[in-house]
């Protein structure tokens, strides 16, 4: 539980007895940023949207956020079938309206990820797919790069192929002057993607996310 600060308590402004659970916003130190929806509904409203690493922490939260939007279908690629299916079934509950196409699939298959945008012609497309953890890429450099690599590779090259519109690469903080595996491929992902919006002429972008609180894995 979490106490009153001293300069709380002092001024009256909250009593020693105002104890309360700690929330995990208790641990971001700032107040939460609020993303306005508006801002992103020309990219989602009536309009095809893939997500890959659809049954991660970011993916599924993405396909949630993305599902309020009114999309005219959501694609779902993930090779987990468990996470996948569960984030399937809350989907089908919370918005029924939304169509949502699963797709058991790993990004580093070209020939599967290419079919899968020549099927469905996504307008938007959110790459989340990805390996993460920085102790597990540096006892796996291959894996590490087939993945976050490769695999962001054949997303980018699809992307700008079949027209998609905007592609966004989910990133991360640990690519600014990388000095491990995990950071290092994602740093190489990001110039795969530039190369590819320099080359289309298209606005596709790469976003760094920090720790993600709450996110599978995490200390938390």
């Amino acid at each position: 539980r979490t106490v009153p600060g001293l300069y709380e308590i002092l001024s009256g402004a909250k009593s020693v007895s105002s104890l309360r659970p700690i929330q995990i916003q208790d641990l971001l130190r700032r107040e939460p940023i609020e993303t306005n929806p508006a801002q992103v509904a020309s990219l989602v409203t009536g309009r095809t949207v893939m997500v890959t690493g659809a049954g991660g922490s970011i993916g599924s939260e993405l396909c949630r956020q993305l599902a309020q939007l009114n999309p005219a279908m959501i694609v779902a690629v993930g090779r987990g079938e468990n996470s996948l299916f569960e984030l399937l079934e809350e989907l089908r509950t919370s918005y029924p309206n939304v169509p949502v196409q699963p797709a058991i699939v790993d990004v580093r298959d070209d020939v599967r990820i290419r079919a899968i945008f020549e099927s469905t012609r996504p307008y938007s497309v959110f790459h989340a797919a990805a390996h993460k953890h920085v102790p597990l890429m540096e006892a796996s450099v291959d894996e590490a790069i087939l993945n976050n690599v490769l695999g962001t590779r054949n997303i980018a090259e699809f992307s700008g192929e079949f027209d998609v519109e905007h592609l966004v690469l989910i990133s991360t903080d640990k690519a600014v002057r990388p000095t491990s595996i995990m950071g290092a491929t994602k740093r190489i992902a990001e110039g795969t993607l530039c190369s590819v919006a320099e080359r289309t002429r298209k606005p596709y972008v790469s976003v760094r996310f920090g720790n993600v609180l709450g996110s599978r894995g995490s200390v938390v």
